[in-house]
């Protein structure tokens, strides 16, 4: 009697509960989230990497835009006519060597063509009376002709003494001083032509499928800063994968008055592709779980999950496909994660 007793109030409990529940209202899951919209614009791909700022090299029958000004004789360094930061012209005289061997090698050389020259005046008045032979006149004029190439030398070995700008640009450095001596072909100083820079970049070559003219941004800030201070095209693609660094020299051009300098290491961004009309959405909006990506398309106060293809990337939006997706869309921005595949919304503003 007693068992029989618990299992009526037993059942009587399970029947009220159960009525119970059924008079509430069902409680709705409501998320807090941040919206945006799908828009229509015109996405990049970039290639990124370093450069240096390096003069122009020789090309195109253009001359290089810098120089190594060298010795071209051994002696020592008796005048400097330049300093490191000026602006020279060509042919403008930047070093004297020392020229005092020279000048008497001249000097020698002048006495020898004055007699020479005064010899063969008296073998052309005797020749003409026949009063010479012919071997002696052939000689004197040999010799008039030997003495003038030997003064034209020595004229010219000390032309070689006066070292002279090869370009006009700007003097970057000074390696020597006056008093030194100086070997054949010791470098003096840097000459580059700030006006005809270029940069030179080191592209990875699986990522080397470039064109001549395309764009480039340039960058002397971190590589994270967006800010480009310099632009520029594509002027040079090197054959050459360089096996230490598996990368590609290629060259871009600098506008003049960039304020860069030579040596200095700049970021380098390369507009590979421009896709225009794409629709994007912002980059934390989409969703990928087992391979597959979602967004969150606001309909009302509700969220639905749809199923997209993403494809390039662009800063941070990303080109995204897929169906009855259009521009001016409503989409969950900010709290896409952990949504279900569809739930009330409470927009946060």
């Amino acid at each position: 009697m007693k068992n029989y007793k618990i299992a009526i109030l037993t059942a009587y409990m399970v029947w009220y509960s159960t009525a119970v529940l059924a008079d509430e209202p069902e409680l709705a899951t409501e998320v807090a989230v941040q919206t945006g919209k799908i828009i229509k614009t015109t996405l990049h791909r970039y290639v990124m990497a370093y450069g240096t700022v390096e003069p122009e090299p020789a090309t195109g029958g253009n001359a290089s835009a810098s120089s190594k000004i060298a010795a071209p004789l051994m002696g020592i360094l008796t005048q400097i006519h330049c300093e490191e930061g000026q602006q020279v012209k060509k042919g403008a005289l930047l070093f004297e060597l020392d020229t005092r061997s020279a000048d008497a090698l001249i000097a020698k050389a002048e006495v020898a063509v004055e007699f020479a020259q005064k010899n063969f005046a008296r073998k052309q008045q005797l020749n003409a009376t026949d009063n010479i032979s012919r071997k002696l006149y052939d000689e004197a004029e040999l010799l008039l002709q030997t003495s003038r190439k030997d003064l034209l030398n020595a004229r010219t070995q000390r032309e070689l003494l006066q070292i002279r700008a090869p370009l006009s640009g700007t003097v970057a450095a000074i390696h020597f001083k006056v008093g030194e001596a100086v070997n054949q072909n010791t470098v003096l100083a840097d000459l580059i032509d700030l006006d005809r820079l270029d940069i030179a970049i080191h592209v990875p070559s699986q990522e080397a499928s470039l064109r001549l003219g395309q764009p480039v941004e340039i960058n002397a800030g971190s590589a994270a800063s967006s800010v480009v201070i310099q632009s520029g095209k594509i002027i040079f693609i090197g054959v050459q994968i360089d096996p230490l660094t598996d990368t590609v020299l290629v060259r871009a051009s600098l506008q003049n008055g960039s304020g860069l300098r030579p040596g200095q290491f700049v970021n380098v961004r390369i507009i590979a592709e421009e896709r225009s009309g794409r629709l994007a959405v912002p980059v934390e909006s989409v969703v990928t779980r087992a391979g597959v990506s979602m967004i969150a398309v606001v309909e009302g106060d509700n969220a639905k999950q749809k199923v997209i293809q993403p494809s390039l990337r662009d800063g941070n939006l990303i080109e995204i496909s897929g169906e009855g997706l259009q521009k001016g869309m409503t989409i969950v921005t900010q709290g896409v994660y952990g949504l279900p595949p569809e739930t009330r919304i409470r927009v946060v503003k």
